[in-house]
């Protein structure tokens, strides 16, 4: 019997299996705008929670005030349900009725 050497260089890359990976599915924080909750405290729970910029808060805010609602940002499923309360909580703890929801991206 002979042995029969195989070289990995002759092996050709495009038989090599490659898994496939989904990215996961990213879900979107929306800022609900309501008539009670101050600006400035707006702007701050987006500044701490969101790591925005003032100018960038002042914006996602007004956006919020004129349409009754804006995207802040999109992540994947945990850190946007956990972002959203965290940012509906220190508004509750502040007695405002600030909201903030999360919805599946299209």
């Amino acid at each position: 019997m002979s042995e029969i050497d195989v070289k990995p260089d002759t092996i050709a890359p495009d038989t090599i299996a490659k898994p496939k990976i989904e990215q996961p599915r990213l879900y979107k924080v929306i800022l609900v705008n309501d008539d009670y909750t101050p600006r400035e405290f707006v702007v701050g729970v987006l500044m701490g929670v969101f790591r925005m910029s003032e100018d960038q808060a002042y914006r996602v805010m007004m956006t919020a005030h004129r349409r009754g609602a804006c995207v802040v940002a999109a992540y994947t499923r945990d850190i946007a349900e956990s972002k959203a309360t965290e940012a509906t909580n220190a508004g509750r703890q502040a007695g405002h009725p600030l909201e903030f929801t999360t919805e599946p991206e299209e």
